[in-house]
């Protein structure tokens, strides 16, 4: 569709205006250089031969007033023929210059003073043609009264005409000169003036061309880079134009919201494809860890049933011959593998419902002496493994605290079970208790096999073992229920180990714990509770 206002409308304009321009400036200076040529001709065709043929009759009116006189001195006949011949020809070269003088075109009053001065020369050349006869018939005497008389008289009459028709014809030469001058310095201002005229009109032109053009293409240009960078938070003018650069910015809007509808599906897809990764690694996660909770429970439930088993059976082939001493020795074992599931299922137990469930609902803090209760701990470790020397360094003071006795006996529990399961041969380990300003703080120190340092950052990760710690059962479960506990309480835990020569774990536990945050357990909690309880319940069964 043609638009009248389109660029390509304006650009036509524009430059049929410098075209017109320009041929107004050609014409111009044509007319300009046309006077100048028409004075210049003149001067060439009409004041220049005008003043070298008056000229020429100066010279050689002077020359034959001379020839005149020295006509009327020569010493003899010979010498006065021979001036005579000079005469002659200067007499045709004056009638020569006369004719050249007279096809010059003059005006009237040069014409006037030419022919004054033609008449008086013709009066002079009478009167030297008497001088002449005089002479020639030995009349010299009459011929030097007519030379110093009336020659004189004639010859000034023709010279006094002539410098008057020289000084007009000077005089013309001057002011067509002057006309030259005026012309040339015309013509130059006036070039001038429409040069700058011009220079002004292209500089308007420029600025014409920039701002309505050159600019919003720029701009453009700059929208264009803005929106492939994706930046679209940008306001696109022009768009009232009716030429092609309106066009162009009405393309951009459209281009502009297909790319913020572009941007908005792609974050919708980039957050279904989040969310779906997210919940894939979910279930990734959650089949890791059904394969690490079988794996773990067809390993740990395995090893104590069979010394259970084992005793067992063993009891039942030497019922009638086993002595007391070794029905306790095995009832012992029994009952130690039995005390090792229970402190299994307990671990796991209480690690899906914190997991899994939240604290709340297993959170019970209530007013408790910790001496008392790690004191507990350590004797049934003393009973459990016999093998094991556990040393108590708790003081005579009680500690009392707010806590959740059950959680914190699993934490201790868990600690010196680790202690001891890591201290091959039955080493030491020592427990110690103190109170600080507001905090509680226990150590279990123990002299085994240390963790190494690769593996201290993961140490309470859930399922996680260290390195070294193969052919040792265990599930990995322990020390995250330990790091659970104590976050709960609103205390830390800090770990000091090197590897062959021991580790030392350090308890610091407010005596009054943080405000609880907790939300009650929702409907789904609960449901996964139970559902954790079942499987925990199939695993014991």
């Amino acid at each position: 569709m043609r638009q009248p206002r389109s660029i390509r409308f304006h650009l036509s304009v524009v430059f049929i205006f410098f075209f017109l321009l320009m041929f107004f400036l050609g014409m111009l200076s044509i007319a300009r250089l046309r006077d100048f040529n028409n004075v210049s001709a003149d001067i060439a065709d009409v004041w220049l031969p005008n003043t070298r043929v008056l000229g020429d009759i100066n010279n050689y009116t002077s020359d034959f007033r001379a020839a005149e006189g020295n006509n009327l001195l020569s010493s003899g006949a010979a010498e006065s023929n021979a001036i005579e011949r000079e005469m002659i020809e200067l007499d045709r070269a004056i009638s020569q210059a006369q004719g050249s003088y007279e096809r010059i075109r003059h005006d009237a009053e040069e014409a006037a003073l030419y022919s004054r001065f033609r008449e008086r020369w013709n009066d002079y050349r009478a009167v030297v043609n008497q001088m002449l006869e005089s002479l020639r018939s030995g009349r010299r005497a009459e011929a030097v009264a007519t030379y110093r008389t009336t020659s004189h008289v004639a010859y000034d009459a023709a010279s006094d005409a002539l410098g008057q028709l020289t000084q007009h014809a000077v005089e013309n030469a001057q002011r067509a000169a002057s006309r030259v001058a005026v012309a040339y310095q015309d013509a130059r201002w006036l070039i001038g003036i429409a040069m700058a005229f011009a220079g002004v009109l292209v500089v308007a032109a420029l600025i014409y061309v920039s701002r309505s053009i050159s600019s919003p293409l720029l701009r453009l240009a700059g929208y264009m880079h803005r929106l492939a960078a994706n930046d679209t938070d940008i306001e696109i003018r022009d768009t009232e134009r009716g030429d092609e650069i309106g066009e162009m910015a009405r393309a951009a809007v459209v281009f502009r919201n297909n790319a913020i509808e572009l941007m908005v599906t792609q974050r919708g897809l980039a957050q279904q494809a989040s969310m779906l990764e997210e919940k894939l690694a979910a279930e990734r996660h959650l089949t890791q860890l059904q394969r690490n909770f079988v794996s773990m429970a067809s390993h740990e439930f395995r090893t104590p049933l069979t010394i259970i088993d084992g005793h067992a059976q063993r009891l039942n082939k030497l019922k009638d011959r086993i002595g007391v001493d070794e029905i306790v020795t095995r009832a012992s074992k029994i009952r130690a593998a039995v005390l090792r599931m229970t402190h299994l299922i307990d671990n796991l137990l209480t690690s899906t419902r914190l997991v899994e469930s939240g604290a709340g609902l297993y959170f019970h803090p209530q007013e408790i002496d910790l001496r008392e209760l790690v004191h507990d701990v350590c004797q049934f470790h003393r009973e459990c493994s016999t093998g094991s020397t556990v040393v108590e360094e708790l003081g005579d003071r009680g500690l009392r605290m707010v806590g959740d006795p059950k959680l914190l006996s699993q934490v201790f529990d868990n600690l010196l079970s680790n202690a001891i399961k890591y201290s091959p041969g039955g080493g030491v380990v020592r427990i110690t208790s103190r109170a600080e300003e507001g905090w509680l703080v226990v150590t279990v120190e123990d002299h085994g096999i240390g963790i190494p340092a690769a593996d201290l950052g993961r140490l309470f990760e859930r399922y996680f073992r260290g390195s070294n710690v193969s052919g040792i059962v265990g599930t990995g479960v322990g020390l995250n229920l330990v790091k659970m506990v104590i976050d709960l309480h609103g205390g830390d835990i800090a770990v000091e180990s090197q590897e062959g020569q021991g580790s030392r774990f350090t308890v610091r536990l407010p005596i009054k714990p943080p405000p609880r945050t907790d939300r009650p357990p929702s409907v789904e909690m609960i449901a996964e509770l139970r559902a954790a309880e079942e499987r925990v319940g199939a695993v014991q069964g």
